[in-house]
């Protein structure tokens, strides 16, 4: 059956023609043939040069995902093992792959698939229809890529049970791909021991884009009084206990995260020095404040504020909010480690948002260095979505 042609309006297709992944629908000036949701179909610019091929799903305002962007190239299994095959050479040459972020998406050229290998398990993210049919092939080929590594993975967990599913048309879902297996698993990263819950924790897990980031902040945290907000199951403390500090405080939100917090510090030996506390940081911090309490080390993890750029003013107001509390519980020359995760919230506007919170704050920030994700979440320059992690360390200086 010959393919549909969606044919892109004249002028648009910017971020297409920069090497981005995305056609949204009002790109777009027509479709002309047969085709159903999630078939592949042909890009044309407005003048009929060929742009590429891509997964179209008219039900969502993304309307078409580049799959290939050349003319005529048959998107089969051996296209598929190819991809596959790339993305696990790149992870071998970048990061630790103990556990680490297989695919990522649009990133990786597999758009709207998101797969986690923690130790000998994979947790799978389907987010986009055309890629959901293309899933056992791609977890069949990643099984076999890394089999030919000596790598056996004893079962898959899906966990496509975002929202944005329903936009695509689909329905929500989680559970065993393949046969059950116990979904508590043990994983080992920058010497720290966690549980990781991949069946009912956050996202797939547990959060393997801050790992270096994580590890950073290490060598800050000898001897040294720690203070860690939004610490989800405890890493970035786990991290600063692992690393000598003197004490540690975690705090989150979640009575879960912190259940299994207490629990990873247990399994490294850490109880008796590094704490936890189910409370909201941003009541916390003023109350630590008023009671006189300061820091050697305050790391500032929050989730995304933002999901989309309708509500960047809230989140603005949030990250000052929370980088001016933070600041202030810094002892002089000691250090802040802050970021966000929303790519809404750009690195300009994020610098932006921190330098008013030193100024309301009265300190004064000497940059250690600037960090984004780890390299198993590789940034595709042209697609945005894919650089959301800005994570800076500054010394934080009383002004004298």
């Amino acid at each position: 059956m010959e393919q549909a042609i969606v044919q892109i309006k004249k002028g648009e297709g910017r971020s297409l023609k920069a090497g981005g992944m995305w056609i949204y629908d009002n790109e777009i000036a027509s479709i002309t043939g047969d085709f159903q949701n999630g078939d592949l179909v042909a890009v044309e610019d407005f003048d009929g040069y060929p742009l590429g091929q891509g997964f179209i799903n008219t039900k969502s305002k993304l309307t078409v995902r580049m799959m290939s962007r050349k003319k005529g190239t048959v998107i089969d299994e051996a296209f598929l093992e190819m991809r596959v095959r790339n993305a696990w050479e790149y992870r071998k040459n970048t990061v630790d792959t103990s556990s680490c972020r297989l695919i990522f998406g649009e990133a990786d050229f597999l758009p709207g698939i998101v797969v986690d290998k923690f130790s000998d398990v994979l947790v799978v993210e389907s987010l986009a229809l055309g890629i959901d049919r293309l899933k056992p092939v791609i977890l069949d080929k990643l099984k076999q890529v890394l089999a030919e590594d000596g790598i056996t993975i004893r079962g898959i967990y899906e966990r496509s049970d975002a929202k944005v599913r329903l936009q695509e048309g689909m329905e929500r879902y989680k559970g065993f791909i393949g046969e059950p297996f116990d979904t508590k698993v043990k994983i080992v990263e920058n010497g720290v021991t966690y549980m990781v819950d991949v069946q009912d924790g956050q996202k797939t897990g547990f959060f393997l884009d801050q790992k270096y980031n994580r590890l950073a902040i290490q060598r800050l945290c000898p001897g040294k009084k720690v203070l860690d907000c939004f610490t989800h199951t405890g890493s970035f403390a786990l991290n600063a206990g692992i690393a000598g500090a003197s004490s540690v405080l975690g705090v989150d939100a979640s009575e879960l995260g912190v259940a299994q917090a207490r629990e990873n510090a247990q399994l490294n030996g850490l109880s008796d020095k590094v704490k936890f506390i189910c409370a909201d940081v941003f009541d916390l911090l003023p109350q630590l404040e008023a009671e006189g309490e300061s820091f050697d080390v305050v790391i500032l993890d929050p989730p995304a504020f933002t999901k989309s750029r309708a509500s960047i003013k809230n989140a603005v107001k949030g990250y000052r909010e929370i980088n001016m509390r933070g600041l202030k519980l810094v002892k002089d020359g000691g250090y802040l480690a802050t970021c966000s995760c929303s790519h809404f919230m750009d690195p300009d506007l994020f610098a932006k948002t921190i330098r008013e919170a030193a100024a309301s704050s009265h300190k004064r920030l000497r940059q250690v260095e600037y960090r984004t994700q780890a390299a198993d979440h590789p940034i595709l320059w042209a697609a945005d979505s894919s650089y959301y992690l800005k994570f800076y360390i500054f010394q934080v200086c009383d002004e004298k």
